[in-house]
């Protein structure tokens, strides 16, 4: 399984009209969540945040927006960002550009239909970081934000240590990293290690955490 933790600056510059970190002067990193809402974990870590103070972003998936409405309906409550994860997370570079942007307004719809089109702004993670740059482009003409990430936790990964977790999570964050953790089944052991020791460490180093 091939993931880089750290992106690279030439990838930042390659692929500049993609959001990967946000520079910034107040000190902010935004924390993202990727794959729920799942009953396993997310309602976890949404009592963390609450405890923390913290509001993040979460890039749901929209099949389990549906299928945990309850869930999703908290993350909005609580005043977090939902951002745009695909329908069925599906994989952009073995889809064709229109069936790729179909499948993200039908969980469009179904996000705007739970939040009552309140949110405003349309962010758009693509599941696996796998985006051609026509779907790229098509979807930047549609008004979305394509974000990235800096730093990649890569919780997900069952043959990694949560410690080793903890090091990718925490080892080379900086001011405007944007973070992904994921509100996965998968990757829950790895997470409910990792967020709480590294919501301490950054918070010990300075930082504020804002949404997307």
């Amino acid at each position: 399984m091939f993931y880089w933790i750290k992106t690279n600056k030439l990838i930042k510059w390659l692929f500049f009209n993609q959001i990967w970190s946000i520079p910034n002067t107040q000190n902010n990193i935004y924390l993202t969540f990727d794959d729920g809402p799942t009953p396993e974990i997310t309602p976890w870590v949404l009592d963390i945040l609450k405890q923390e103070n913290i509001i993040a972003t979460f890039f749901c998936i929209g099949k389990n927006i549906e299928e945990n409405p309850e869930i999703f309906q908290r993350i909005i409550d609580e005043g977090h960002s939902a951002g745009n994860h695909s329908y069925n997370h599906i994989n952009g570079w073995k889809t064709n550009k229109k069936s790729y942007l179909n499948n993200i307004e039908f969980c469009d719809n179904v996000i705007k239909k739970k939040t009552l089109d309140t949110q405003g702004i349309k962010l758009f993670r693509p599941p696996f970081g796998k985006i051609t740059y026509t779907q790229s482009k098509a979807l930047r003409n549609k008004g979305y934000k394509i974000i990235m990430w800096d730093v990649l936790t890569a919780d997900f990964d069952p043959t990694i240590s949560p410690e080793k977790c903890l090091e990718n999570a925490t080892k080379k964050i900086e001011t405007g990293s944007i973070i992904v953790f994921h509100d996965s089944k998968k990757a829950s052991k790895n997470l409910q290690y990792t967020l709480p020791k590294a919501i301490a460490l950054y918070k010990e180093n300075g930082f504020n955490f804002e949404p997307l």
